[in-house]
């Protein structure tokens, strides 16, 4: 696929198959996910590999939808709400970065706030200096939904004199 179709073709996917997602594959894309824009080269993001036991804890009301893997993404706070910011929005680059590169190669993923909690950052194990940008669910699609109707770009812009 080009980037395009990559963009144009990724959906949230809430139910995967048994089959594996291999670490070393996701490793990949992690590696690849780095190369998003952040400023002043901070690379704010840490990545945290989410086991069996901890995936339990986070008692997610799907279980992740039974996928292979589950990482948390992490962005560092930063000493002010303007850095916060920025790596917020690095982060959030880095995700979706990961989430198209995963795309690409016939692996779906679901983006959730579940971490972002008091409970899920216990869980986690996640210290004051992050906050938790997403928990993603990585594996197989065992089902993928029909796009849903977006609002025309139009609707989003507003011009200035």
């Amino acid at each position: 696929m080009n980037i395009s179709e990559v963009i144009t073709s990724r959906r949230t996917i809430k139910k995967f198959t048994s089959e594996e997602v291999d670490k070393g594959v996701i490793l990949e894309w992690l590696q690849r996910a780095r190369f998003a824009p952040n400023h002043k080269m901070t690379e704010p993001w840490q990545i945290l590999f989410v086991g069996e036991k901890t995936r339990a804890e986070l008692k997610h009301k799907t279980n992740f939808g039974d996928a292979s893997k589950i990482i948390a993404v992490l962005s560092h706070k930063g000493r002010n709400q303007i850095e916060r910011d920025e790596n917020l929005s690095a982060v959030s680059c880095f995700i979706q970065n990961f989430m198209l590169q995963a795309w690409d190669e016939g692996v779906g993923t679901f983006w959730s706030s579940v971490g972002s909690s008091s409970l899920g950052r216990k869980t986690l194990g996640v210290s004051e200096d992050y906050e938790v940008a997403g928990v993603l669910a990585i594996g197989y699609s065992d089902e993928i939904m029909a796009p849903k109707e977006r609002a025309s770009i139009e609707e989003k812009i507003t011009y200035l004199d």
